[in-house]
């Protein structure tokens, strides 16, 4: 790429960013789109123009989100957001202090070596005007490359310091959070399983009563056993299905009577394949008609289901929120594999599928998770480095040579070489997130903010071993394969040296991320315009509307990994080539306000683990300064600098800080400590209620079912305790 596309990119970036910022100020005033642009505060029961939303000005947005605190955003979306913002900052700090040093220092270190070769460069020779800024302009063997090693050591202490104080402020929101006056559910439960076979004589409850009673005696209150709901559910769904269509078919045939005749044209439907083919048959009698066919059904699937159909795990809860601390910490058995206890998730995140699944069960399909996702890497990399390798011009040309007379013509071939290896890629990585979530899932992880944290890390891993490296790998290649041909003992320098030469090709992708990107996060164009298409086509009620504009949350299994992709491209290029680290600052600060007005106005988080993420970005980060440490190793060996062992204690350090950080704060995300959940709440909590906000809904449609269900599943013993 010369500098004419990459300024081409970056302008043209730029220019799409301020359309889109100006179109959401206009479209975010217009009456019909709030629902869109404020539905957070909607849902909140709040004004969604409260605080001069309004406005005509396009910068309005930028003055809230800087004016808001860490109680708004924790008020608003939660203790979770509040620790991704922390996540932002620490590592906007980072780039931002590194910057303020590497910059003025390393930029006039490289400018001013008039020693260096021609063919040393960081944009495979064709970027000449920024090579010259870069660590690659630096003569081999010279003194001035000690700036450089200072360079490395202060941007790894920066990162020290501020990861550190991160683990500390985040440690304190989660503690502040479970400290809350506020009793919630999930804090009187813990989670039971690789429960052992029933004893002769007693039923699954009976034991798993017994069991709790005589070791918490007065402290226990019941417990729920877990059942096999499979049936259950699909006659739930389909119930529930029938219920809004009929819903839906009464609405249209209300309005029918308000816009044609009097007597209103009845809704009908075929009962064939989508609708399309069989028998015609009036909506509203037919939806009648199978609700009175699926509700006994239903119900005695639920008997069925409560009776016959336990599994060998439970929710067992207690009156006191520190002995269920106590006990989600505890060993209960001799045998490891038998009375495993956690603490329980919230009941929105209960995966109960997965809960009744043994632990040797759960093992097995951990290690079987972890070769189908190495595998996974293993071939993108091979699609990923064609990507790299195929979408410069130059080798299209020799790929395809009929496209050569298109590729003459001097705006399109601009056009081509700044946006096409980007497009590409991103287009590529957007198939994957869903894989990996459902790989997680089948490890048999009980909630799903645990199986999007690790979904989150086999995304990053694979998004750094295939994107970063893979694409630089992939360039470096293609781009000195004869060379490699012709001396194959000089593969391993001709890499090394090559790495810096995708600088050019990160430097756009970073732009086009922040710029096109938090662009189309701000405005969002894609859900404005299928929201007007489904309420226009496909919403006949208010609920069929509500479901049309519902959010969704911040999606932290793939948001995260991005971002962190770009954290460690800046991180490893900051060195080399230090003009990225501006791109690096303008991308986590664009970030941090889009995302933070997005948090405030927007996204309605599906789940509160209270911060428990944070160790999984905090290793992250780690992993990308580690990756980078001895990236740097690797490159002042290519440049032939004789004190490049200097380096070395780098990586050694990293590794003992990830260690006493560990030691230090994260049991503590692991399970509750009892000197924070032993503060009482300002009152008492309704067990009851408790209880009940953990039931299935397939399983409690009826007052009816769910007395029997009480009969069935709760025990005698603890019957008469409850807080009122």
């Amino acid at each position: 790429m010369d500098f004419s596309a990459f300024l081409t990119s970056l302008g043209t970036s730029f220019v799409i960013f301020v359309v889109l910022m100006l179109l959401f100020t206009w479209l975010s005033r217009m009456h019909g789109n709030e629902v869109v642009y404020y539905p957070s505060r909607i849902l909140k029961g709040l004004d969604p123009w409260e605080g001069g939303s309004r406005t005509r000005n396009p910068f309005a947005w930028i003055r809230e989100a800087l004016s808001s605190t860490e109680d708004d955003v924790i008020a608003m979306a939660g203790v979770d957001t509040a620790v991704y913002f922390v996540f932002m900052a620490t590592v906007l700090g980072i780039l931002v202090v590194a910057g303020i040093v590497l910059l003025p220092a390393l930029l006039p270190v490289a400018i001013t070596d008039t020693g260096v070769k021609a063919s040393n460069t960081t944009s495979n020779g064709t970027f000449s005007e920024l090579d010259k800024l870069s660590m690659g302009h630096v003569e081999e063997k010279s003194p001035r490359l000690w700036a450089y090693v200072v360079g490395v050591y202060w941007l790894s202490l920066v990162t020290y310091y501020l990861l550190w104080k991160a683990y500390k402020h985040v440690s304190d929101l989660r503690a502040a959070a479970l400290m809350s006056p506020d009793p919630k559910p999930e804090q009187f439960a813990v989670l039971v399983r690789d429960i052992p076979p029933v004893p002769g004589g007693q039923t699954r409850k009976e034991q798993v009563d017994s069991y709790f009673q005589s070791i918490y005696q007065e402290r226990y209150y019941r417990s729920m056993v877990v059942t096999n709901s499979k049936e259950v559910n699909k006659i739930w769904e389909e119930l529930e299905e029938y219920r809004k269509k009929l819903t839906r078919a009464e609405a249209v045939y209300a309005k029918s009577k308000t816009v044609g005749s009097p007597e209103g044209t009845r809704p009908t439907n075929r009962i064939g394949f989508l609708g399309l083919i069989g028998k015609k048959v009036d909506t509203i009698e037919y939806c009648n008609e199978k609700i009175n066919e699926l509700v006994p059904k239903l119900e005695a699937e639920q008997k069925v289901t409560l009776r016959e159909k336990q599994q060998s795990s439970a929710l067992v809860f207690f009156t006191s929120r520190v002995t269920a601390a106590s006990a989600s910490q505890c060993l209960h058995a001799r045998m490891v594999d038998t009375w495993t206890v956690m603490d329980a998730p919230e009941p929105r995140q209960l995966i109960w599928s997965n809960l009744s699944l043994k632990i040797y069960d759960r093992e097995m399909r951990q290690y079987v998770v972890y070769v189908i996702v190495a595998l996974t890497i293993l071939f993108y990399m091979i699609p990923i480095g064609l990507i790299s390798a195929f979408t410069t011009l130059e080798n299209l040309k020799k790929l395809m040579p009929f496209l050569k007379p298109v590729l003459r013509i001097k705006v399109l071939t601009t056009v081509l070489e700044a946006y096409l290896p980007q497009i590409a890629l991103i287009v590529f990585l957007a198939l994957l997130p869903k894989l990996l979530l459902f790989l997680s899932k089948a490890e048999g992880i009980p909630s799903e903010s645990h199986a999007e944290r690790a979904t989150s890390g086999k995304y990053f891993y694979f998004t750094v071993l295939n994107v970063f490296i893979g694409v630089t790998i992939g360039g470096t290649l293609f781009g000195t394969f004869k060379d490699i041909e012709k001396h194959p003992n000089s593969i391993v320098n001709l890499l090394a040296s090559s790495l810096p030469g995708n600088a050019t090709f990160f430097l756009t992708f970073v732009a086009l991320k922040f710029f096109v990107g938090y662009g189309l996060e701000l405005s969002r164009l894609v859900p404005l315009i299928i929201f007007h298409l489904k309420r226009k086509y496909l919403c006949k009620t208010e609920a069929d509307e509500k479901e049309a504009w519902a959010p969704g949350d911040l999606g932290y299994a793939t948001r995260a990994p991005g971002d962190m992709l770009i954290f460690t491209v800046v991180l490893c290029y900051s060195v080399i080539a230090p003009l990225i680290i501006p791109f690096g600052v303008v991308y986590f600060g664009l970030g941090w306000l889009v995302l933070r007005n997005q948090a405030l106005k927007v996204y309605v988080p599906s789940y509160e683990s209270y911060g428990r993420m944070w160790p999984h970005l905090h290793d992250r980060i780690l992993a990308s300064l580690l990756l980078y440490q001895v990236t740097m190793l690797g490159y002042f060996g290519i440049k032939k600098f004789y004190s490049t062992p200097v380096l070395i204690p780098l990586p050694i350090i990293t590794l003992i800080f990830s260690v006493v950080c560990s030691r230090k704060f994260y049991r503590f995300f692991y399970r509750p400590a009892l000197e924070v959940v032993c503060h009482e709440p300002k009152e008492a909590p309704n067990m009851e209620q408790v209880f009940r906000s953990f039931v299935p809904p397939s399983l409690c449609t009826s007052q009816k079912l769910e007395d029997e269900r009480f009969e069935d599943a709760l025990s005698e013993m603890s019957r008469s305790t409850s807080f009122v």
